[in-house]
């Protein structure tokens, strides 16, 4: 592709073909510098690798906490099960995000961040690397521990939550 040809779309067109790619929903959370839990939802997650165990989410700048996950040494990745959509969406608004723990049933993973009830996996994560790539930060974590759980996993595409067709 040319440059004349990457000047023929917009951020909106790009963010159409990406969304066009079916994601797992997570919920990324930490703690920040007072021990006050913080998280949000991301779909935006991979894995790296399996020797050494490593993994990676990609987080918006303008995200709220994104500055927390910079300075946190680490992280949990929480993969949502179906069921979990309400809280999904409630991690996902901008609004309230202050009491998004409020009521939640959580444990505490091995870097201290919260691990949510009912996820089919949380990965608990030592922070390796942080990467600047536009307006995102992409934050590289070592497992240090896990919890997996039976259950269909939450998707996203094309700005809507599904489930698996069985």
């Amino acid at each position: 592709m040319t440059d004349s040809n990457a000047a023929q779309f917009d951020g909106r067109d790009l963010r159409r073909a990406f969304g066009n790619f079916a994601t797992g929903v997570t919920i990324v959370t930490t703690l920040d510098a007072q021990g006050n839990p913080c998280g949000f939802t991301a779909n935006s997650f991979t894995s790296v690798s399996i020797d050494p165990p490593l993994l990676l989410v990609s987080i918006a700048k303008s995200a709220f906490g994104c500055e927390v996950f910079t300075a946190s040494r680490g992280f949990a990745v929480n993969i949502l099960a179906r069921d979990q959509e309400p809280l999904a969406k409630h991690f996902a608004r901008k609004e309230d995000e202050d009491r998004r723990f409020a009521d939640l049933e959580c444990e505490t993973g091995v870097t201290g961040a919260p691990l949510l009830a009912g996820s089919i996996a949380s990965l608990d994560c030592r922070l390796q690397a942080a990467h600047d790539a536009g307006d995102h930060v992409i934050y590289i974590g070592e497992v240090v521990g896990l919890r997996v759980a039976e259950g269909d996993p939450l998707l996203f595409c094309n700005r809507a939550y599904r489930g698996l067709a069985k």
